[in-house]
């Protein structure tokens, strides 16, 4: 049986066939400097004191809610139904104009424009009644 390789060499012998130089050097030829820049040259260290940080940004400041009460006086001043609401309108007008005083919050003209719906819608209903007495009395006499 013959074998493409050759034998292997006798012991202390060099294991290099004849003719053969080695596999070619992987190893590029040395630089003075690394590859493909120059080092960066040192910095000194920092001999001062740090920056200051910049000021923050301002914050926004929270516009106050508006109160409800007041919401609801012109709502229900708007909205008449049987002059009940205007009572309610006058009343929660008059509670959310308290509060607004008190806590700094929103709707104080909410709150007037239901007291005055309020009061507007009062006033039609006294001038009514009147209205309904007069005739009453007038034809009832007549």
């Amino acid at each position: 049986m013959s074998t493409a390789w050759s034998p292997p060499p006798a012991a202390g012998g060099d294991p290099t066939p004849p003719g053969y130089a080695g596999p070619p050097s992987t190893q590029p030829p040395p630089h003075p400097y690394p590859y493909p820049y120059p080092p960066p040259p040192a910095q000194p260290p920092w001999a001062g004191p740090y920056p200051p940080y910049p000021p923050p940004y301002p914050g926004y400041a929270m516009t106050p809610s508006t109160n409800g009460l007041a919401i609801a006086a012109l709502v229900l001043g708007i909205v008449c139904v049987y002059w009940v609401t205007s009572i309610l309108a006058i009343i929660f007008g008059h509670i959310a104009l308290s509060q607004i005083r008190v806590s700094g919050q929103r709707g104080r003209g909410l709150a007037i424009a239901g007291l005055v719906l309020g009061y507007a819608w009062l006033g039609l209903l006294a001038l009514l009644i009147v209205v309904v007495a007069v005739v009453r009395t007038s034809v009832g006499t007549g």
